[in-house]
């Protein structure tokens, strides 16, 4: 039998072996059961299929299922939200443009229900997107400096449509750097978007070219520029904002990976490891040029890097772009 002498002696070797195990034994029965992957976007919408393509690989990666829950609205705000008060487990993640979304909240609204920055365990980042300013395929404008001179003719009575916060401040950038009053018409997903923009309701939009892959190809919609100073390789033809006669207009948008904060370190790090192997695969790096991204592979510290700048620069550009905030 033990006495007090023995035991504690006993349970300090018990306690010194403890750090000399792998961080991945803590974790290494996750996941035991399936993922849940939550989607700001619609389902079957552009955005959507990235937030699929990659919870498709983390499943064939992990052996277990991965399912994507669809919780639009609010410029991601009902996601993004979800995703803080989950349990922090590791069997709820959010694929999702950290950029657009928890970057740029706090300028965009008055108030939120979460801390963009510390409510969550940051994973990674996975890839970069340009914005697009589409018309319609059977329009007038060929150009910007055509849809320029259109506008400014219009007055306040053009408009443009808006989804996401990227193309959001893209169009209001558009518009400052070319002294326009075109209104904004907001939208809750893409394709309503679409219709207006094809029967002639809105004149333009800024959107993420994924979305409009079908239309592009067939001609139903046309890309007259990017959001950013530099062309997309997918799209060679379409002038950079730049070279379009947009100053102050470079936006691109960066994807990651988020969890609920207190999110077990192993299990992050897991996820990490995991992501980022998908990043850095042939076969993504493929998919994601067929649809005007690149990959983007990093980790946590970059994520909060990037969060400080871009929380900064989007409440330049709400203030450079005159946004009132939403509720």
């Amino acid at each position: 039998m033990y006495d007090r002498r023995q035991f504690m002696k006993a349970a300090t070797a018990a306690t010194a072996l403890t750090p000399i195990l792998p961080s991945g034994a803590f974790a290494e029965t996750y996941p035991d059961r399936e993922i849940h992957s939550i989607g700001m976007f619609p389902a079957g919408s552009g955005a959507d299929v990235m937030v699929r393509f990659f919870s498709n690989r983390l499943a064939e990666m992990t052996g277990k299922p991965v399912i994507v829950d669809n919780k639009g609205g609010t410029f991601g705000n009902i996601a993004t939200s979800f995703v803080a008060r989950s349990k922090p487990d590791g069997y709820t993640i959010y694929i999702a443009p950290g950029s657009s979304v928890l970057a740029a909240a706090p300028s965009l609204f008055r108030t939120l229900s979460y801390d963009p920055v510390n409510d969550f365990e940051h994973i990674t980042t996975l890839f970069k997107v340009t914005f697009i300013q589409i018309v319609a395929g059977d329009s007038p404008y060929k150009t910007v400096a055509d849809l320029t001179k259109a506008l400014k003719d219009k007055g306040d009575k053009g408009s443009y449509g808006s989804v996401a916060n990227t193309g959001l401040v893209s169009s209001e950038l558009y518009k400052k750097a070319l002294g326009l009053s075109t209104v904004e018409v907001k939208y809750k997903e893409v394709q309503s978007m679409l219709v207006d923009l094809l029967k002639g309701n809105i004149e333009f939009c800024h959107i993420d070219p994924t979305s409009v892959l079908g239309q592009l190809q067939d001609g139903s919609v046309r890309a007259i520029s990017t959001s950013s100073t530099q062309r997309i390789s997918a799209l060679p033809d379409v002038p950079s904002a730049s070279e379009a006669g947009i100053k102050d207009l470079d936006l691109v948008a960066w994807w990651s990976v988020h969890v609920p904060k207190g999110t077990p370190k192993p299990i992050v790090d897991q996820l990490e490891v995991w992501f980022n192997k998908i990043a850095r695969e042939q076969e993504t790096a493929k998919w994601l040029a067929t649809i005007g991204c690149d990959p983007y592979p990093g980790d946590a510290k970059l994520v909060r890097q990037l969060l400080d700048r871009d929380i900064k620069a989007w409440a330049d550009y709400v203030k450079l772009a005159n946004i009132p905030p939403l509720g």
